[in-house]
């Protein structure tokens, strides 16, 4: 497994951009495919975006298409969420979450097949 640390959370207004990173210790950043979860007071986790083993893959929830960018450079074992023209409702925790597969072209949505996952980092956005 690798081990993960979230960073960039904070206080932002509506409109505004924050980008979240996630770094992995461990074992080999380039074999899990990646995700960024969040979780807002009262309701379920949910995936916001993932991305492949090799970056060429991603996916994005409809909340966030068109604002939320994933992306990761395996020689630095990071991955980054960079989030522009942010809303109230994206207030929540956030959390990284990892995934060793085989593919390097799949990405991984659902979050009951990741096996590591960061303590998530607070993101509020005031209206």
């Amino acid at each position: 497994q690798v081990q993960l640390v979230e960073s960039g959370g904070g206080l932002v207004q509506a409109g505004g951009s924050l980008r979240l990173s996630c770094a992995a210790s461990g074992r080999a950043f380039s074999n899990y495919a990646m995700g960024w979860f969040r979780q807002a007071p009262g309701k379920e986790r949910e995936c916001v975006a993932a991305i492949s083993r090799s970056g060429d893959n991603t996916y994005y929830a409809d909340s966030v298409k068109g604002r939320f960018t994933i992306a990761r450079e395996n020689a630095k074992n990071v991955v980054w969420l960079q989030m522009n023209s942010l809303k109230p409702e994206d207030t929540a925790v956030y959390y990284c979450a990892a995934r060793f597969v085989v593919q390097a072209t799949g990405v991984v949505v659902a979050e009951g097949r990741y096996d590591s996952w960061g303590q998530g980092t607070q993101v509020t956005v005031s209206s």
